[in-house]
């Protein structure tokens, strides 16, 4: 029995998967020095796996910060391994590097605040609390929107809202939130009222701001694209995106040439992968992107389909006068 051959990938291939990395990293190197510098050491809490770090700390007396580092560590490692089983292989590479990388430099970052603190006798903006809870919640946010925003997963608290999504069909921003405020009023044991507030707003405003840079939950993207080469953008669409796409006849404006337009819907996290898949088939295509509130039907709020062999043979009927006019 032969084994099929690898194939090398090309160049472009390489310096995407090295640019996915580097954002991978930057997001997680962000958002951990968004914990280890104005988080963490003013005192506040906040939800995610990080929060839980933060509430073991405060049970044990508050005293030592790698209380935090080490609970993130073993939370991140145990939710990985539950969401392999569930959630599956493709799920697990994904998820992996986000799961080890943002406990890793939440390590680091604590040690260099640890000699700050030392050299200064303060945490950074100790004397501003307001001030340190906004700077972390942008960073924070910042750091997990760009990850979110290219595909991958930073793994942690992010893996049981899947799980209910996708036995439950809970949608997954409703679970996120609702798990991160848990983890923030679970405090209540432990420290003050005013200090569970700071971390709702932390909460609320490090979300707002993932939303903002790669929205995340129910809604998607509704995309129409007006090209000559539909033919390869719509064989594209259905093998390499995984998605339907429907045709629709259209005429152009000016002079008045018949067409097609073609209508798919994919999730916020596939634009810019398809937009690029786009671009490559054809440079001068006309793209418009619609954000979606919600969308229903097979291969969103219920299986998909594989496309059968001999549909993907069949050429598509030309678009002629009669049915366009």
């Amino acid at each position: 029995m032969k084994l099929p051959k690898l194939q090398k990938p090309n160049k472009r291939q390489v310096h995407k998967f090295l640019l996915h990395l580097l954002i991978v990293v930057c997001g997680n190197a962000v958002a951990s020095a968004a914990s280890a510098f104005f988080i963490i050491p003013n005192n506040f809490v906040m939800g995610g796996t990080t929060g839980i770090g933060i509430f073991i700390r405060n049970l044990l007396g508050g005293s030592n910060e790698w209380a935090v580092t080490l609970t993130v560590y073993v939370a991140n490692v145990c939710l990985f391994i539950l969401g392999s089983f569930l959630l599956g292989k493709k799920f697990a590479a994904a998820t992996l590097a986000g799961t080890l990388l943002y406990p890793s430099f939440l390590s680091l970052f604590t040690f260099l605040n640890d000699l700050y603190v030392k050299a200064n006798g303060a945490p950074i903006s100790a004397n501003d609390p307001l001030l340190a809870a906004v700077c972390g919640s942008l960073l924070f946010g910042f750091g997990i929107g760009i990850v979110v925003r290219i595909g991958a997963s930073t793994g942690g608290t992010d893996i049981p809202p899947l799980i209910f999504h996708k036995y439950f069909n809970l949608p997954v921003s409703v679970g996120i939130w609702g798990l991160d405020l848990f983890i923030c009023l679970i405090q209540l044991v432990a420290i003050s009222l005013d200090t569970v507030l700071y971390g709702i707003f932390i909460t609320l405003l490090s979300g707002f701001v993932v939303g903002l840079i790669s929205p995340i939950g129910m809604r998607r993207a509704q995309v129409m694209i007006i090209s000559k080469k539909y033919k390869e953008l719509r064989e594209m669409i259905l093998n390499k995106m995984n998605r339907g796409v429907t045709l629709l006849y259209g005429k152009t404006g000016f002079l008045q040439d018949k067409t097609f337009v073609l209508l798919t819907v994919v999730s916020n996290r596939d634009v810019v992968r398809l937009k690029n898949e786009v671009q490559a088939i054809d440079p001068e295509a006309f793209l418009m992107v619609n954000e979606i509130s919600e969308v229903r039907g097979r291969g969103f709020s219920s299986d998909k389909i594989a496309l059968p062999k001999e549909q993907e043979k069949l050429d598509l009927i030309e678009v002629s006068d009669d049915e366009t006019e």
